[in-house]
């Protein structure tokens, strides 16, 4: 892959939107504000598992990928299971976590940059996306109390 396609671009912004319509329904309230904020949690956790998938396929499609390619590969998935228990077990949830997984998705080009992904604009988008996701995760986890 030489460039980031149109569509992938296209396709990869409008793949804020879901958390963009959950900020808003969180910063609303109502009736709607808790599973918001569940939804909101669930939909980071599964972007940032299907990162892992990616750069787990990038070590099996590139040999010569660092060896932890396959950690950071599954890291993302514990996680965001680590991260969902507290909500099991009863506790404060789910502010403090939609702040650390925030984090994680807004650091998570890192690991693009460490392996080597340069297709052109491929950092750039990822790097957008993933502040972009992250940063409204982040959002979400600060208003989550008053919900």
């Amino acid at each position: 892959m030489k460039r980031v396609s149109e569509a992938a671009r296209a396709l990869g912004y409008a793949g804020l939107l879901p958390q963009v319509a959950a900020l808003l329904a969180v910063f609303k309230g109502g009736e709607w504000g808790w599973t918001a904020l569940a939804l909101a949690y669930a939909y980071a956790a599964l972007i940032f598992s299907f990162l892992g998938g990616v750069w787990w396929g990038i070590g099996i499609a590139r040999p010569e990928s660092p060896k932890w390619i396959f950690l950071a590969g599954v890291a993302p998935s514990l996680i965001a299971l680590g991260l969902w228990w507290p909500w099991m077990a009863g506790w404060t949830w789910p502010g403090p976590e939609l702040i650390a997984l925030g984090l994680c998705i807004a650091a998570s080009p890192l690991i693009d940059l460490a392996v080597g992904l340069k297709p052109e604009g491929w950092l750039a988008l990822r790097r957008n996306l993933s502040i972009g996701l992250g940063g409204l995760s982040v959002l979400i986890g600060l208003i989550a109390p008053a919900v």
